[in-house]
C-alpha cells in the first residue's frame, strides 16, 4: 500500500467515537418514534402542569431500544420542564424499595442518604414532601422491573410511589415501567393495579432494514468520510439483524475501525470486519452472561448441557441452588426474555403442554460457547 495511503500515528478514524458507547443516547431514537410518541403522551399532562403522568409500561424483548428510548426522553425532560423530575433506576442492581426511594432521593438532593440507618419510611416521606413543597411531580422509570418482582417487592414499590398523595397531600409521582419479554406475565395485587393501570408502549423487534439504517447513521456521524462502505454496513446489518440484537453490530463497527487503525488503513477491510467480529463474539458473550443472576447462570447452564423437559430441569435447578419452584418459573421466564433461550411444547403431557427449554435459535451462540464462558464466571 502506498504511504499517502496509510493512516498515521496522529490520525483516527472516529470523527466522534462516543456513537459507539452502548451508554450513548442519541439525540433521536430512530425507528421508535412512534413509541416515543406514546411516552411523550403519557407524561405530557404532567410535563404542562395540567394534571399527573399516565403510568406507562414498555414492553418488549431485548435490545429493541426500550432503554434507550426513556433514557433519551427523560434527559430531552431534564433540559426542558423543570417542574417534572426524572429518575432512572435499574432494578436488576436496585430490588429493594429502600434503594428504590434512594435513588430518588439522590436525583433531589444530589446525593444518597446518609448512611444512618434511616428507613424506607422516612427516607421516601422526605422525597414525598419536598416534591409537595416545590410544586413538582416525579415520574420514575423501573428498567427490568421484573426483577422486583424476584424479590417480591413490587407490590410494595408501586404502592408506595403511586398512593404517595394519600401520605402527603400535593405529592405526585408517575411510573414507567420497562419489561423485558413478548408478555407481561407476573401477576400484581389487584388493589396496586387498580392504581397502576399503565398506558402499554410495545417495542417489537428491529428489522433488518431498520438495524441497517441505524448503523449507517452511526457510522456516517462518527465516522470521517469514506471509513465504513456500503459492503461493510451491510455485512454488519445482516450479523446484527441474525443476532436480534443492535448493540453487536454498533460495538462490531466501532471494533472493526479499531482493527483498521491498527493496520494504519484509511477504511475498514472486509478482513477487519471478519477479525473484528471473531473477537468480539466472546467479548459480547461473556458480558451478556456476566450480567445474569447466579440462578440464571444456573439453570442455562442446566439447558445447555441437557436437552430435558421443564420438570426434570426444575428438579436439577431446585437441588443445586435451593430455590422453589416459584423462582425456578421466573428464572425461566427471565431468560425467555432475554432472547436466550425458548419453550418448546412437545405435544406430550397435560393437554400437550409439555415443554422442552432450548437456546433460542436466534441466539447466535453454540452450547459449548456458552459452557465455557459460564465455567470462568
Amino acid at each position: 500500500m502506498p504511504a499517502k495511503e496509510l493512516l498515521q500515528a496522529d490520525q483516527t478514524l472516529f470523527r466522534n467515537p462516543d456513537l459507539f458507547d452502548p451508554e450513548h443516547l442519541p439525540e433521536h431514537v430512530l425507528h421508535r418514534e412512534s413509541q416515543m410518541r406514546g411516552l411523550q403522551f403519557c407524561l405530557k399532562p404532567a410535563a404542562e402542569g395540567r394534571g399527573k403522568p399516565v403510568n406507562a409500561l414498555c414492553i418488549g424483548t431485548m435490545a429493541t431500544g426500550k432503554t434507550t428510548a426513556v433514557r433519551t426522553l427523560f434527559t430531552q425532560l431534564e433540559e426542558t420542564t423543570p417542574n417534572l423530575v426524572p429518575v432512572y433506576i435499574h432494578c436488576q442492581v436496585n430490588a429493594t424499595r429502600y434503594l428504590v426511594a434512594s435513588h430518588m432521593y439522590k436525583k433531589l438532593y444530589g446525593h444518597m442518604p446518609p448512611h444512618s440507618g434511616l428507613s424506607f419510611e422516612k427516607v421516601f416521606s422526605k422525597v414525598a414532601k419536598t416534591l409537595a413543597e416545590s410544586q413538582r411531580q416525579m415520574v420514575v422509570a423501573l428498567d427490568d422491573i421484573q426483577y422486583l418482582f424476584r424479590e417480591k417487592e413490587i407490590d410494595a414499590v408501586l404502592n408506595s410511589l403511586l398512593r404517595a398523595h394519600e401520605t402527603q397531600p400535593g405529592a405526585s409521582i408517575g411510573v414507567v415501567a420497562i419489561y423485558s419479554g413478548e408478555q407481561f406475565e407476573y401477576p400484581l395485587d389487584p388493589r396496586v393495579y387498580s392504581v397502576f393501570m399503565p398506558e402499554e408502549v410495545r417495542f417489537d423487534r428491529y428489522t433488518r432494514d431498520q438495524v441497517h439504517d441505524i448503523l449507517a447513521s452511526r457510522a456516517r456521524e462518527g465516522f470521517y468520510p469514506g471509513v465504513a462502505g456500503p459492503e461493510i454496513i451491510d455485512r454488519v446489518a445482516d450479523i446484527a439483524a441474525a443476532t436480534g440484537d443492535l448493540r453487536i453490530g454498533i460495538d462490531l463497527l466501532r471494533r472493526a475501525a479499531l482493527q483498521a487503525e491498527r493496520q494504519a488503513r484509511r477504511r475498514i477491510a472486509p478482513e477487519d470486519l471478519e477479525t473484528a467480529h471473531e473477537k468480539s463474539r466472546k467479548v459480547h458473550l461473556t458480558m451478556l452472561l456476566g450480567g445474569l443472576r447466579k440462578e440464571e447462570k444456573t439453570l442455562l447452564k442446566h439447558i445447555c448441557e441437557n436437552e430435558a423437559k421443564a420438570g426434570e430441569l426444575q428438579q436439577k435447578f431446585e437441588k443445586e441452588t435451593k430455590l422453589g419452584y416459584t423462582t425456578f418459573h421466573e428464572t425461566l421466564k427471565r431468560l425467555e426474555g432475554l432472547g436466550l433461550i425458548h419453550l418448546e411444547f412437545t405435544g406430550k403431557g397435560t393437554k400437550g403442554r409439555s415443554r422442552i427449554p432450548k437456546l433460542h435459535p436466534r441466539f447466535p451462540y453454540q452450547r459449548q460457547e456458552i459452557l465455557q464462558v459460564l465455567q470462568t464466571q
